[in-house]
């Protein structure tokens, strides 16, 4: 495994070893919107609005109000460079993904001072302002606020004593006060938080941010693949072959990120909503994965901020909601967990999958599928229906043969081209639960969508039917290595 990438620091420390991977800049820039604003035309991709591209990963080293303080961006927007983190083919991060999900190591706790608490503001301090510590920004003029979009919140259930990890959004609010939005039922932190309001308490948390990337990405899996009580930590410690660390949070009953860049202490404080957008009024979140600015919540969590630790120089890490960022923390995982079901089911069958940045990492899939027999026949749209089992979110699946290359949407759209019928090969399945931050699951665009956030859910088979292969057979060209004639 890739011993250099322990941390931030590290895996920034290795793209800059990879030629147009990493950029800095010293000049200045506004967290408010221009930030994000810039790395928009440098690298963002996914379903940014264009013009956009997948371009390096960024440091600003020079940000507005934040003296002396770092932003980083885009690290994991480009699947080459999660491959290189993560010490992988990148055709083939689903499955290893998998693989550290079957075999997990779990976190440790370590005892005495963090790298993470090498300098310690308390919100008893009488300076403590969270707008002042913490550089976020604010990703478009029409943000509720600042933004921390990649935090790790760590928390622990009060029923089981069993901990977990998730991304969630959060907004800060005031100098002391955070929102957090949980989406309804689905990561494993809000119902943490659902019980300890049963039960009166206040749920002890950790954010930590700018961590190993193999922390990020493990920290997207979910239901069923990592069903509550499963540690997300143990993945990246199974991806890197030893355990995270953790630390003991200072002002609450809860564990951290040991070398995180920073860590936010709190408590999310039962039977209190705030309103996302109580200070600027803009009726908007932030942008959101489809590539729309979301609506702001009026449901959202409070978590009472406790204290902020950091190490020295910290370094802010960020991403832009629709960015290609998020696919690589949404989508592979969810290759991952949609290889893993249908390989048990069929082994032998599904090749790869690959969900595609236009979905956001988590809308669309294609599955690349090999018929090995006539009784073969009819299985790929089988393993549609377990994909759509394995990961609600999913809307659309392309199904395609083994010489389709899943990863390249140019050959998809060859293969629905030369190898789909409209009347033969679309199978919808109506009225199922799929995603609320997509605006066409709505009862305004379909009669059929009886509330907001269901779906028509869709397979669009491109396969070649088993008997009818050998009129379907690609221009075949002479394999020969061209390093011969082109040199790279």
């Amino acid at each position: 495994m890739n011993n250099k990438v322990t941390d931030l620091r590290s895996a920034l420390a290795l793209l800059k070893e990879m030629p147009g991977q990493l950029i800095e800049t010293d000049v200045e820039v506004d967290p408010m919107a221009e930030l994000a604003g810039v790395y928009r035309h440098v690298g963002a991709g996914g379903t940014v609005m264009r013009p956009t591209k997948e371009g390096p990963a960024m440091i600003f080293n020079n940000v507005k109000g934040h003296p002396g303080a770092k932003v980083a961006i885009g690290l994991l927007a480009s699947r080459k460079r999660v491959a290189a983190l993560l010490d992988c083919d990148a055709r083939e991060l689903g499955k290893m993904m998998y693989q550290s999900v079957a075999n997990p190591v779990p976190p440790v706790l370590e005892e005495g001072p963090a790298p993470c608490q090498k300098v310690v503001h308390k919100a008893t301090d009488p300076d403590f302002d969270l707008f002042k510590l913490v550089p976020a920004p604010t990703n478009t003029p029409d943000d509720a606020g600042p933004y921390i979009t990649l935090g790790m919140c760590y928390a622990t259930h009060p029923d089981t004593g069993l901990s977990d990890v998730t991304i969630h959004r959060m907004c800060i609010q005031s100098k002391d006060e955070l929102s957090i939005f949980f989406t309804p039922g689905a990561r494993h932190i809000g119902a943490m938080a659902e019980r300890a309001e049963q039960l009166g308490q206040r749920l002890p948390i950790s954010i930590s941010i700018g961590v190993d990337p193999a922390i990020e990405i493990g920290s997207c899996f979910e239901a069923p693949t990592t069903p509550m009580g499963y540690d997300e930590l143990a993945v990246a410690g199974a991806l890197r072959g030893e355990p995270v660390k953790l630390c003991k949070c200072l002002t609450v009953n809860e564990k951290a990120i040991a070398n995180a860049e920073y860590v936010i202490e709190g408590e999310v404080v039962p039977g209190v909503r705030v309103q996302e957008d109580q200070n600027s009024h803009s009726g908007f979140a932030m942008p959101e994965f489809p590539g729309y600015t979301g609506p702001a919540s009026s449901d959202c969590w409070l978590i009472k901020v406790t204290a902020v630790t950091t190490r020295k120089d910290p370094i802010m890490q960020t991403c832009i909601g629709p960015s290609e960022e998020h696919v690589s923390m949404a989508g592979i995982p969810t290759e991952a967990s949609i290889w893993g079901m249908v390989d048990k089911a069929m082994p032998g069958r599904l090749q790869n999958v690959y969900c595609a940045s236009a979905g956001g990492g988590k809308y669309m899939a294609v599955l690349q599928f090999k018929k090995l027999a006539p009784s073969d026949e009819g299985r790929q749209r089988q393993a549609a229906l377990l994909a759509f089992s394995a990961f609600s979110e999913l809307k659309h699946i392309f199904l395609v043969d083994e010489d389709v290359d899943c990863f390249d949407m140019n050959d998809v759209l060859w293969a629905m081209n030369t190898r789909f019928q409209g009347d033969a090969d679309i199978i919808t399945i109506p009225g199922v639960r799929c995603h609320p931050l997509d605006p066409s699951n709505d009862p305004s665009c379909s009669k059929s969508i009886r509330d907001h956030g269901i779906a028509y859910k869709t397979i669009f088979d491109c396969t070649v039917p088993y008997d009818q292969k050998a009129r379907f057979v690609r221009a075949r060209f002479m394999d020969v290595d061209p390093a011969h004639w082109v040199k790279e």
